[in-house]
């Protein structure tokens, strides 16, 4: 499963309403080499569902990633830190055995 905090949400639901973007549009996350740490994460809006997507969603969101990606991403929580100091969208993933300093790439 893929959980959406409250923060992240309304941040969603904001972009979405602002790029006026149909209700077939979802929240697709996936993990990709690089970084720091090696592997990133990936966020992007999109509405064409793949063969091997895993679709969940939480708190009224529809979030999809691909099988792969979720191999490193089960039980993750998407949440977003506004304000001066915020980090915008991050992951707070329980698969990660560390993260770079910036939150954007981690290693399992």
């Amino acid at each position: 499963m893929l959980f959406v905090a409250d923060s992240a949400k309304s941040k969603v639901v904001e972009l979405m309403s602002g790029e006026k973007l149909s209700e077939d549009f979802f929240v697709r996350v996936s993990v990709t080499s690089g970084g720091c740490s090696g592997l990133s994460y990936k966020m992007d809006f999109d509405n064409e569902e793949q063969p091997n997507d895993q679709i969940f969603e939480d708190n009224g969101v529809k979030v999809v990633t691909d099988l792969k990606s979720f191999l490193y991403l089960c039980n993750t929580t998407l949440e977003f830190s506004g304000g001066l100091n915020g980090k915008g969208f991050y992951f707070n993933n329980p698969n990660a055995a560390r993260e770079c300093g910036c939150g954007e790439s981690f290693a399992v």
